[in-house]
């Protein structure tokens, strides 16, 4: 009997794609309206969630709805439901639609949107064009009888820790004797009260992403025999996993400017692209970020950029890339739509062959071209 999937089960799915936490924090993202706990029938993955998008959902018969922009940045005053924004609240709860939506945790997660872009392109990316954070890892000590070593070792690993590189369920263990002695109202699973107990026991040492902390130590106490489990964590000095905004890269061989931004126009699917910079030069290294990302022009620059991609360049800063030597195209914020068919074939990968997943059709970018 195949289990039921639940709208809980996607997100979970997705936050290990993209966790939560890396969010900035005027985002909001995670789940904007609806239930984690109703069952999946239909998905739909989507850039925004406008009311035409919303009415595609209804007609589809979907019920659950991935977008990259969250509806809703900020708290509601007042639900108006001849709003826009007021119509499209009600029309999701009246259908029982949940909207769900990863936005800058997604921009900054590998294989998130700008490593969709690259791929898009055929930009070898090498580094981030400005660094967010660096993922703090943790050593898990913990002291377990021999009769259990196997399980609480594969519940560790299960959980998440022991990944290094490639390699999953890495430990390191060593054999010893430990001591206890069970007090009144203990129910030791080995020993006797009031006796000083002597145990052969294994100690198994492991390195664990913070993110996965509290998960690993769980899983690790349910595994364990003992009503009280030893265990020791320690914070390393070294580093997990680097996260940052957009990236830096090279393509396999140089171009011209012109090649180059009709090259972005073609793979990127979009009407036009504005550029700064002499269309002649020659292009190696490439910096890319999706949505809007003029502020790091100087970013770009610095990491040794000749081009840098990205939406909503205004005119002064377009001028400050171009008097810095950047050529810049801005290709729009609507290159993001690139997400829709990578989150698909990332659902499409992790969950059961019967769960129907759909992109949405509906255009959300709000520029004409005449």
């Amino acid at each position: 009997m195949e289990k039921e999937l639940k709208h809980a089960d996607v997100f979970r799915l997705l936050e290990k794609l993209a966790p939560k936490d890396l969010a900035y924090d005027w985002d909001n993202v995670g789940l904007q309206v609806g239930s984690d706990k109703h069952l999946v029938k239909k998905i739909m993955v989507t850039l925004d969630v406008l009311e035409p998008v919303v009415d595609e959902a209804i007609n589809k018969e979907v019920n659950l709805i991935i977008a990259h922009h969250p509806m809703l940045f900020k708290p509601l005053n007042q639900i108006h439901v001849e709003s826009p924004q007021g119509r499209m609240v009600s029309k999701l709860l009246k259908h029982d639609i949940t909207v769900y939506a990863a936005h800058t945790n997604y921009d900054l997660a590998e294989g998130g949107m700008n490593d969709i872009l690259c791929e898009k392109l055929n930009i070898q990316p090498t580094h981030h064009v400005r660094e967010y954070r660096v993922q703090s890892l943790y050593k898990l000590v913990c002291f377990v009888p021999l009769s259990h070593a196997e399980k609480v070792r594969d519940a560790m690993g299960n959980s998440g820790a022991g990944h290094i590189g490639n390699y999953s369920h890495c430990t390191f263990q060593s054999q010893g004797q430990g001591t206890f002695k069970p007090l009144e109202g203990t129910n030791p699973y080995i020993g006797t009260q009031n006796q000083l107990e002597f145990v052969d026991e294994v100690r198994m040492e492991t390195i664990v992403e913070e993110e996965n902390l509290n998960k690993v130590v769980q899983a690790m106490i349910n595994a364990h025999p003992y009503e009280e489990v030893a265990y020791d964590i320690y914070p390393l000095e070294n580093k997990g996993k680097k996260y940052g905004l957009g990236r830096i890269g090279t393509l396999a061989k140089p171009v011209t400017l012109r090649e180059f931004a009709v090259h972005v126009k073609n793979k990127l699917d979009i009407p036009y692209a504005r550029v700064t910079g002499d269309l002649e030069a020659q292009i190696r290294k490439v910096a890319i970020l999706g949505g809007s990302g003029e502020k790091y022009i100087h970013a770009a620059k610095q990491k040794g950029a000749d081009v840098y991609i990205t939406g909503d360049m205004t005119f002064h800063a377009a001028q400050d890339a171009w008097q810095m030597g950047l050529a810049v195209i801005d290709a729009g914020h609507y290159i993001e739509k690139a997400m829709k068919e990578s989150v698909k074939r990332y659902l499409e990968n992790n969950l059961d062959d019967n769960v129907e997943i759909i992109v949405s059709e509906t255009n959300t970018d709000p520029f004409q071209f005449i």
